[in-house]
C-alpha cells in the first residue's frame, strides 16, 4: 500500500511569506489500485506527485510503500519527453533497466505493438503526431512493469478520439500489471472513466477533501448513460467540488456512487 501523509509543503517566494502548496493532505492507494486527483488549478496536485515520485523531497510528512520510500515508480507527464535523437525504441529503451538486454527489448517490443507503433520502431520523435508521441511515452511508462504508476494529465490537449484511445490502452495495460496508479486530472468524467477511487483536492494549500468510491463495472464508457448519471448525481450533491469545495466542509467527506 501506498501511505501518503504531507504536513506542509512549502514554496519560497520572493519578498514575502513562503507559499503553503499542501497541508493536512492524507491519501493511500492500495496494491493494483487505480486512484485520481481531481482538484482546481494551483491546488497543489503536480507538486503532490512529484513528491510522491522522489523529484522533490522538501517537504514536511512522510510517503511510503511496503516499508519504505517508493522506488519502483514509473512517471508519465503531460508533455510525452521523448528525446529527439533517438527512436521510438530506443527512447522506450532508455529508461529500461533490471534484466537482460535482449528480455528489455523484447518487452519494449511488445509494448509498442499493443499499442500500434510496430510500424515506426526506428522513427524519430519528430515524425510523430501528438497522439502517437504520447503513445510511445506511455510504453516508456510501462517497461519496467512498476509497481507504482505516476501520472500527471497524461492526456491533457489530445482530441476525444486519441484520448480515448489512449484510456483503453492505459487500462488494458494496468490490469495486464496490476501496478498501483495515482493519476492527476482535472477532468472529472476520464476520472469516473479510469478510477477506482477519486480523491477531490480543496484550493491550495491542497488537501484532500471528498474521496468517491466509484463502483461502475468495467469497461466504461466516458459518454455513457451510467458514467453521466453518476457524474450529474456527484455534482448535484456538491455543486463546487471541481473548485474544491464539497457540501459539507472539514474533515475527508466519502461519497458513495448513485445507482
Amino acid at each position: 500500500m501506498l501511505d501518503i501523509r504531507v504536513d506542509a509543503k512549502r514554496y519560497p517566494e520572493r519578498g514575502g511569506r513562503p507559499h503553503l502548496a499542501l497541508s493536512a493532505l492524507q491519501m493511500t492507494v492500495q496494491r493494483g489500485e487505480f486512484v485520481c486527483v481531481v482538484g482546481p488549478s494551483g491546488c497543489g496536485k503536480s507538486t503532490l506527485l512529484n513528491i510522491v515520485g522522489g523529484l522533490d523531497r522538501a517537504f514536511e510528512g512522510r510517503v511510503t510503500m511496503g516499508g519504505g520510500f517508493p522506488e519502483d515508480v514509473g512517471f508519465m507527464f503531460q508533455e510525452p519527453r521523448l528525446m529527439p535523437w533517438s527512436s521510438v525504441l530506443d527512447n522506450v529503451l532508455l529508461v529500461a533497466r533490471g534484466g537482460e538486454r535482449a528480455r528489455l527489448k523484447a518487452r519494449a517490443l511488445e509494448l509498442l505493438r499493443a499499442m500500434a507503433l510496430g510500424e515506426v520502431l526506428d522513427a524519430y520523435p519528430g515524425r510523430l503526431s501528438g497522439g502517437m508521441m504520447r503513445r510511445v511515452a506511455l510504453a516508456r511508462a510501462f517497461v519496467n512493469e512498476p509497481a507504482l504508476l505516476l501520472m500527471d494529465e497524461p492526456f491533457v490537449s489530445l482530441d476525444s478520439p486519441t484520448a480515448d484511445r489512449l484510456r483503453a490502452m492505459l487500462l488494458a495495460q494496468w490490469q495486464r500489471c496490476g501496478a498501483s496508479v495515482l493519476f492527476v486530472t482535472h477532468d472529472l468524467r476520464e476520472a469516473l472513466t479510469l478510477a477506482d477511487r477519486v480523491c477531490f483536492l480543496s484550493p491550495a494549500p491542497g488537501r484532500v477533501v471528498l474521496e468517491f468510491a466509484v463502483d461502475l463495472p468495467r469497461p466504461r464508457a466516458r459518454a455513457g448513460a451510467q458514467l453521466e448519471r453518476l457524474h450529474a448525481a456527484l455534482l448535484a450533491d456538491h455543486p463546487e467540488l471541481l473548485a474544491g469545495l464539497p457540501a459539507a466542509q472539514g474533515d475527508v467527506t466519502e461519497g458513495r456512487p448513485v445507482a
